[in-house]
Parts: structure tokens; sequence; C-alpha cells
């Protein structure tokens, strides 16, 4: 570890502390519906969006009817980008005549960039043309993101009103995160990535001759528009199968940065909503401290780890690290803030292959996920998320001393309890119960590049980013088969609308209940022994329901390299 490499994570924690409150002012008036300097321009087209889709965005909705919105919107998605997919030889924009794609990947496809996932089995270069690239995967890119704000605006008015019967209008506010926050920080990503050397075009690819006279194929494409919304609505996946470690997807250092800031910004401002709407802001940066004592210590460990390298190396009297599988533009430290920023955010972007990282290295990442998105997490997801674990948190803290758990007024009782169960064991039952079976069966053995924890770990890790919503690979497992591409389909299925929905069910439920006034015993939520249970109860779940799985994994795989075995 240098000097450099920690001043490196210094700045882009400040930079992403210095935005949760100017992004979050302005996020909280765009969803509020109230007047924002983008709303000469936009609000004219919103109107015409309403008017369009005969939708009066002042008429709100009830949770249910909020949920039944949100899947049938989820439900056409799915439908149209498996079409493109299965069509797309006869299809416009497809310079290079790539062919449909087989059903079990089309399925796969639609269902990861539906969930916000973005999991890809397949080289994007190599299997998908231009216009399903663009009006297929990049349009899902800004709705799915766009669902995950909404869901979160939901689960905040919950927790805000008083006596309600609507947590919201799901249109207007899928209408107005897409227009007002997703699309203008696309474009002004879009324009200094291409600033930077990033690809944009809609030509055919390159074909070069190298020094040695060999012929080579190059391909370019509509990168750089596709790779704002990817990072800033934290889908992850990529235009090229190398991903952020592609050097037309991202060249430089500070395009580095710039990526690592975008996958966190909006996720960090959401902590800062809450607390507006909710008329404390100091409760959003209390959810906001827990969030980043996890995400600190998860980055130090990382970084540690890839410094300090495999002990075989350095008996050959190699040093520096575990440059293995990294960019040397990048460096151990910037791609150990980039695999952390990547898993705690559920954005799936990786700029270094994690199969190659140490053991403890690609541990954290897992860690990350397996918490269940409230480090960041996705974009919205990441919010709800952690308020889930808030809602256990305040239970158990009520256990211990005997009284009824309150939240910001609200009674949290049986209904929001066992809902908030029901979202969080979502997640260990498709990771956990998937890794079980494709470790047994042939069909999911066959795929694996490695023998030993090793190997395990790659499918203990595609799951859990399926399940997730993440969509990194630890890139040694072949998934582009049919049976990786229908279960962590429906993983993905699972770790989305099995939190959705609970999540909708509590917004409705504390939405309609009273507010209650503070009293003597009245557990303060904003202090920093709330931001230590809270984190303790997240590390306690996680813990024991994921500490058996990891330990047969990376944990015995340390120990093994420190033996001198490898895999």
């Amino acid at each position: 570890m240098t000097v450099n490499g920690w001043l490196q994570i210094a700045l882009f924690c400040a930079i992403v502390i210095a935005l949760v409150k100017p992004l979050g002012w302005y996020m909280t008036r765009v969803m509020e519906g109230e007047r924002t300097f983008l709303s000469p321009i936009l609000g004219p087209l919103e109107r015409l969006l309403y008017k369009g889709a005969g939708i009066d965005e002042r008429q709100e909705q009830h949770w249910l009817t909020y949920t039944v919105a949100m899947l049938a919107f989820n439900a056409a998605g799915f439908v149209l980008l498996f079409g493109l997919q299965r069509l797309q030889g006869v299809l416009p924009l497809n310079p290079m005549r790539m062919g449909a794609v087989s059903p079990d990947s089309s399925f796969n496809t639609a269902v990861s960039f539906v969930t916000n996932t973005n999991w890809q089995g397949y080289g994007g270069e190599s299997t998908m043309g231009y216009l399903v690239q663009m009006a297929g995967l990049t349009v899902q890119n800004f709705v799915s993101a766009a669902t995950g704000i909404a869901i979160a605006m939901a689960l905040i008015r919950g927790f805000a009103r008083a006596s309600a019967k609507t947590v919201g209008n799901f249109w207007a506010d899928l209408t107005r995160s897409t227009l007002y926050v997703l699309l203008p920080l696309s474009i002004l990503c879009a324009l200094f990535y291409v600033s930077q050397g990033v690809t944009q075009t809609l030509g055919s690819y390159v074909h070069a001759t190298t020094l040695e006279g060999a012929k080579q194929v190059i391909a370019v494409g509509p990168t750089a528009s596709q790779l704002a919304i990817k990072m800033l609505g934290t889908n992850g996946g990529g235009f090229f199968n190398a991903n952020s470690a592609h050097p037309f997807e991202n060249p430089t250092a500070l395009a580095n940065l710039v990526q690592m800031v975008s996958i966190f910004a909006i996720g960090a401002a959401l902590t800062n909503v809450f607390g507006r709407m909710v008329g404390d802001e100091r409760q959003g940066w209390a959810i906001f401290a827990a969030m980043g004592i996890l995400f600190i210590a998860g980055v130090a460990v990382t970084y540690w780890a890839e410094a300090n390298g495999n002990p075989a190396f350095a008996a050959l009297g190699i040093d520096g690290g575990n440059m293995e599988g990294k960019e040397v533009r990048f460096g151990i430290a910037g791609s150990s803030l980039f695999a952390v920023v990547t898993t705690a955010a559920s954005c799936g972007a990786v700029n270094a292959m994690l199969d190659s990282f140490t053991p403890l290295g690609g541990l954290i990442p897992l860690v990350n996920m397996q918490l269940g998105e409230v480090i960041i997490g996705g974009v919205g997801a990441g919010l709800y998320g952690i308020l889930l674990f808030v809602i256990l948190a305040i239970f158990i803290a009520g256990l211990m001393v005997g009284r009824t758990p309150e939240y910001l007024g609200k009674k949290v009782e049986a209904k929001e309890v066992k809902m908030a169960m029901l979202a969080v064991l979502s997640l260990p039952l498709a990771i956990l119960g998937f890794t079980a079976i494709a470790v047994v069966l042939p069909a999911g053995l066959a795929s694996l590049a490695n023998a030993g924890p090793h190997g395990y770990s790659e499918i203990l890790y595609a799951y859990t980013s399926g399940a997730a919503n993440n969509g990194s690979a630890f890139a040694g497992l072949s998934a582009n088969t049919p049976w990786y591409n229908l279960t962590i389909g429906f993983a993905m299925l699972m770790g989305r609308f099995l939190v959705i929905v609970p999540v909708l069910a509590i917004a409705g439920s504390l939405a309609a209940k009273k507010t209650l006034p503070a009293s003597a015993g009245t557990f303060p939520t904003d202090s920093g022994l709330f931001v230590g249970l809270l984190v303790g109860v997240i590390l306690i779940v996680g813990g024991l329901t994921y500490f058996p799985a990891l330990a047969v994994g990376p944990i015995v795989e340390h120990f093994a390299m420190l033996a001198g075995q490898s895999f």
C-alpha cells in the first residue's frame, strides 16, 4: 500500500461526500414535482409524455396499484428486449450482420437488463448489434434505474406521510427520475467520456493491419452513451466484453475516477433525499455514515490484500503486490477501489478481472453483494435495501428495552418486520439454493475453469452477483450455457422483485399509520449509537447467513495460498 494509493481513495470519498447535499437537494425538488432550472426545457416534454400516455400525474396510487403498474411496465420491457434479440438478424443498424441471439441467452439478458443487473454471459461487441445495444440495452439502463428510484421514493413517502392511503404515482416517479436526473447527467458524462477517448460511432468495425502484417478487426460503436448511463444507473455490463478494462471504454485514470464517482453519486444523494423528505437531514446522514463505515472497511481489506499479493510470487523475488488481471494505467489502488465501489453499489462494471484477485481481495466484493445492496447499493435499491435493515435494527432495539419499536414517529409492528424479513431472506434463498444445486450437477460443474475452493467461489459469485442484481463476474466461469442462463435469470428475478414487492407493502403500511411524537423512551436514530447498531445488525445477519458458504470458498483458499497451494 502506498500514500499515493490512499490519496486516490481519499479524493474519491471527498468528491462523493461533496455531491451528497447539492444532488440530494436537486433530486428532492424533482421528485416532489417542484420547479427546477431544467423545468423550462423539460417541463413541456414531461407534460407531453403524460398526455400521450393518458396519465394524470397528480392522481396518486395505493401501494397495490403502484406495484401492479411497476410489474406491468417491467414485464413489457422484458418482452420488448427479448424480441429485439431474437429478431436481431433482420433488424437495421447491424453493420456487422450479427444473427439472432439464442433463446436462453435472450431470456437471461432480457431479465438481466430489466432487473438492473446487466449480467452478460456473452461478448457485447461480438453478439449485439447497434440497434439492440441502443434501443434495447441502453433504454433498459435508464428505466430499470428509474424504477429503483421510484421504489425508494414510495418507501420514503411511507415514512414521511401520516394517515395516507397513497405512496405516489409510479408513472410520474419513473418519468421525472429519467427526464430530470438520469438523462441530463448521462449527456454530460457521455460528452466527458468522448473527450477522454471513449468511442461513439455508428460506423462499422475498423479493419487494421498490425506491424507483423496480420489483419485485425477493431470493435467500435456507440460506447460513450451506454457507458454514461450504465455507471450513473448502477447497471453495469459493458459495450465490450473486457468492460471498463477496455481502453475504448475506460481510457484514462481521470475517466476511471469519474466512472467510480458516477456509480456512487445518485445512490449516496438519495440518503439526503430521505432526510429532507422526512424532515430531518440528520436521519439521512446517519444512514450514509453506516454505508460509509462498511465501504471504508471493504476498501481497506481489498487494498491490503491486493497490495500484499501472493507469497508464492514474493518467494520468487516478484514483489509489488498482485498486478495479475489489472491494467497498469489504474494500478492496484485504482483497481481495488473500483472493485469495491462496483460491488458496493450493485453496478457490476469492472476494470480488473476479479478472478485474478487474491482470495481475500475477492471475498470483499462477494460480501458487499451478499449483504443485500446496503452499501450505497443500486440506484434506489441501496436506500430501500438499507431501510429494511433499519426496520430490523429498530425492532431488535425495541426488544432490548422492552417497548414497541419506533422509527421517525412510526410504530414498527409485526407486518413491517415480516415483510422486511421476507425481502432480506429472498437473497440467500436464491444465492445459496442455486449454488448448492449447481455444485453437484454436471451442467453446473462443466463450466468451471478452476477446481477446488476457487472453482466453488466462481459458482457462488455468479449466483450472488445475479441475485444481488450486480452483474459482475469472477470471469473463470463459462456461464453462457442453458443451465446458467436460466438459473441465473431466475436468481435475478428473485433478487429484484421478491424484494421490491415487500418494500412497497411496507411503504403502504407505514403511510397509513399516524405519526407519534417523540418521548423520553424514543431511541434516537440520528446518533452514533444507532449507526453502530445498524452496522452490527447488517454484519451479524450477513455473517450468520453466508459465513459457512464463504468458509469453504475464499477463506479456505486464503489459507491454502499461505501454504503454497494454488488452484
